[in-house]
């Protein structure tokens, strides 16, 4: 297994990246996909601040994207590896890759139960804050 990491593509391939999403379960089948959806999934890359992507030769197997003031304040959104590839260390380094542009940022990120383990393990405490949120329009209430 040789990984590519690239941290300076955002226009990640709308079909792999759909792809992830779907056999991580955050997606859904082609069929019940809104059109609007599958036509901007990777808009939310583009517009990111940082975008880091995992390749095996052509094969994207993993990404993470950063939204950050570069400064003060960095959130992760969407740290997805496909689930051949999870438990070798990609997840590990995305987010290593991400802290490395922003050092002296706080990082910050929402996260369900299951993968709570994985961020504690590289460095992650839960917060004593309080989230609040208005779910959107492909956001489950």
């Amino acid at each position: 297994m040789n990984i590519i990491y690239n941290e300076t593509k955002k226009d990640l391939p709308v079909e792999q990246l759909c792809h992830l999403f779907n056999v991580v379960g955050w997606g859904s089948s082609r069929e019940t996909t809104p059109k609007d959806w599958l036509e901007n999934f990777n808009r939310v890359f583009i517009t990111s601040t940082l975008v880091v992507s995992a390749w095996e030769n052509e094969r994207l197997v993993g990404a993470v994207r950063v939204l950050s003031d570069k400064f003060f304040r960095s959130i992760i959104y969407d740290l997805v590896i496909d689930p051949e590839y999870q438990n070798k260390g990609i997840g590990r380094e995305l987010v290593k890759r991400c802290i490395a542009h922003y050092p002296n940022s706080e990082w910050s990120l929402e996260t369900t139960e299951k993968n709570i383990g994985f961020y504690e393990k590289i460095g992650f405490k839960r917060s004593k804050g309080v989230h609040f949120r208005i779910p959107g329009k492909y956001q489950p209430e």
